[in-house]
């Protein structure tokens, strides 16, 4: 592995351990002590410390970054004469990484090349861009109902089964194919097993090439966990600044970033903050945070899934999550469930971008008028199942014959599940979904069977789908005719 080391002629500077208490080593260095987040190695290279405090003049404590089984008092540690560093560059798209930068997907190597620290300053404000600009993922409930921000970051909020990873590898696809951008998926306290799934899907729906993919797993060390997230924005930010392209970083779980901060900061021995949380919260979640911007060379736009403890939005380390999101992204079971995919909940989902100011006087007006007559179907569904839909005013039943619609309108099917459902992929851009919800909220298909508004892409395919539901009673034969 191509890491930084001393140059050559001079003695490498080394330590002996003088304590090991699980994942926290102290070393004593009597030349000179190694700076505050340089990398140290032991054991011949298998086990890897990082600096994290000077206790004295020559001793330091370190957070072990692998297993420290089999370290003893005495041992010999090196300093590798600079920080921890990963590699950069095309080369590392299509493969998967740990926090050290070796390669975990069974395949050679990288050695040489260029390496980077992985903790690096976020980019200062005078190189940032203010305008705000949409992020378009070419799927319509987010683009219409949640618009991202360029350079921003949303939260996805899902359980197990609601379509969580089928989403994130759709918005990989059409990344790559629209942007020609890069995608990176950072996994923080994932299960390997979860791990070696998203692997096998995203390599076999076909946008593996075009992604990086960086582990922290859940069995690993805490300080493992804690590092992984940086270290995959250093290799976003090659692909922002360096290869100007588009950068759509996909992290889960940030919880668990925030989790492993506890952990490192209780080893270390530092006072508990609030709910046990570690003093530093806020510090080092703003650190992660803020290197996810937006530059006159490109854009990492970030989506992370977000754990909220025990449904606990004033949860210290929720509220210091949402402080830096500009979009939620809710999927719900029910909606699953009901087979509407996506399952993005419409009236649980939000976006700061959502603005007339942002968006657009017509987009704006659209998206309000979506919610409000969702929000109205939602309160009469009691009624309507008790009583039935005969017992609403005229009024409201206009409203729930337009939100029956506009829900089957809102699903899409998908490139990355073609495979599985049979229906090919559909990728709409904004213009053609507004005027889609427009067209519906007009009542233009009042009179139109909602079944056919069900997984199309644009509105205008609902002709298509009728054609081919006549066809198919006509039993293959005779002429379309015209919608009413």
């Amino acid at each position: 592995m191509a890491s930084p080391t001393v140059r050559p002629n001079q003695a490498p500077n080394q330590g002996s351990v003088t304590s090991v208490r699980g994942s926290v080593v102290d070393v004593r260095f009597p030349d000179h002590l190694p700076p505050i987040h340089h990398k140290l190695s032991a054991a011949g290279g298998r086990i890897v410390l990082e600096v994290i405090t000077h206790l004295d003049a020559d001793q330091v404590r370190c957070i072990a970054l692998t297993p420290t089984q089999g370290l003893a008092r005495g041992d010999c540690v090196l300093d590798s004469g600079g920080p921890l560093r990963v590699p950069v560059g095309k080369r590392v798209l299509g493969r998967v990484f740990n926090v050290l930068g070796e390669t975990i997907d069974g395949q050679a190597p990288l050695d040489g090349g260029e390496w980077r620290p992985v903790l690096l300053p976020p980019v200062a404000l005078s190189r940032r861009t203010t305008k705000s600009e949409i992020f378009q993922t070419g799927i319509k409930a987010i683009d219409v109902l949640t618009p991202l921000e360029r350079g921003g970051k949303a939260g996805l909020f899902g359980g197990a089964g609601v379509g969580k990873t089928v989403l994130i590898t759709e918005m990989i696809f059409n990344v790559v194919s629209t942007y020609e951008g890069v995608s990176l998926f950072c996994g923080i306290g994932e299960r390997s097993r979860e791990a070696e799934e998203l692997y096998r899907e995203m390599r076999d729906a076909g946008v593996l090439d075009n992604t990086v993919m960086v582990f922290g797993q859940m069995n690993e060390p805490p300080g493992a966990r804690f590092r992984v997230g940086h270290a995959a924005l250093t290799m976003a930010e090659y692909f922002r600044d360096d290869a100007r392209q588009d950068v759509l970083l996909l992290i889960d779980n940030i919880f668990r970033f925030v989790q492993a901060g506890t952990e490192v900061s209780g080893l270390m021995g530092q006072i508990p903050s609030r709910v046990g949380y570690q003093p530093t919260l806020a510090t080092e979640m703003a650190e992660l945070q803020e290197r996810i911007c937006n530059t006159p060379n490109g854009a990492i736009t970030s989506i992370q899934a977000v754990y909220v403890p025990a449904d606990d939005f004033t949860d210290p380390a929720a509220v210091h999550t949402f402080a830096h999101l500009s979009a939620s992204i809710v999927l719900s079971r029910k909606r699953a469930s009901e087979g509407f995919y996506p399952a993005i909940d419409p009236l649980q989902s939000g976006s700061k971008m959502l603005t007339p100011q942002i968006v657009g006087a017509r987009h704006y007006r659209i998206a309000q008028e979506i919610q409000r007559t969702l929000a109205v179907y939602e309160e009469v569904k009691d009624i309507i199942a008790m009583l039935g839909l005969e017992e609403l005013s005229q009024e409201d039943r206009r409203i729930v014959n337009r939100a029956r619609r506009l829900e089957r309108y809102l699903t899409q099917p998908f490139f990355t599940t073609e495979r599985f459902t049979g229906m090919p992929g559909r990728a709409v851009d904004l213009e053609t979904a507004l005027d889609g919800c427009e067209r519906i909220l007009n009542d233009e298909f009042a009179n139109v069977p909602e079944r056919l508004l069900y997984m199309i892409g644009a509105v205008d395919e609902i002709q298509e789908q009728a054609d081919a539901h006549r066809r198919d009673a006509a039993g293959g034969d005779g002429p379309a005719q015209e919608l009413p």
